[in-house]
């Protein structure tokens, strides 16, 4: 795989973030982001996975793009020095229903500053002005207050609770699914 974006890929920068494609070279970083338990207590992504599994998964999701399925960016610092903080990503796009998922991660080194909302904000952007989107749908677990804050500073909505909804870990999780139409004002 090719390490440099498509040339109509959708670099997005806010005041204090760069949002970049991600490229194979992201592997060894985001990796650091992933081994961290914090990070991962609320994912279906299992602590400390092996590099060839986040391989796979960062060639899967840099693809995305290209493919018409999704789209990820890295977030970055704006300014210099630029060390991988973390992921956002639509997970899938249905182009038929005008609709799209998303989801993130950042390294703890960045929590309580707001970085995340921020990111959400210009990806959502993105979302409904670029490529369309009417509606768009993220889930959290039940006790991840810090992500159900994150999407509802980005205007997002609780739809409800999808009780026993998905199974990793051993276990059956309900999911939180919260989502935000095009047209949805944003919290001030």
């Amino acid at each position: 795989m090719d390490n440099t974006a498509p040339p109509d890929f959708p670099m997005l920068t806010t005041d204090r973030l760069c949002l970049r494609a991600v490229t194979m070279e992201d592997v060894p970083a985001y990796r650091a982001v992933l081994a961290v338990p914090a990070v991962t207590r609320f994912s279906n992504m299992p602590d400390a996975a092996d590099e060839a599994l986040i391989e796979g998964y960062v060639r899967r999701i840099a693809g995305g793009f290209a493919a018409g399925t999704g789209c990820a960016w890295i977030i970055e610092p704006r300014r210099a020095p630029r060390p991988l903080m973390g992921m956002i990503r639509f997970n899938w796009f249905n182009p038929e229903w005008k609709n799209g998922g998303i989801g993130y991660e950042l390294h703890p080194d960045h929590w309580g500053q707001g970085l995340m909302s921020e990111a959400v904000h210009a990806v959502v952007a993105c979302g409904h002005a670029q490529f369309g989107l009417h509606r768009i749908e993220a889930w959290t677990l039940p006790g991840n207050h810090a992500s159900d804050r994150v999407l509802l500073k980005a205007g997002f909505g609780l739809d409800g609770v999808l009780r026993q909804k998905i199974w990793y870990r051993d276990v059956f999780h309900d999911m939180r699914l919260f989502s935000r139409i095009v047209g949805d004002p944003l919290p001030t």
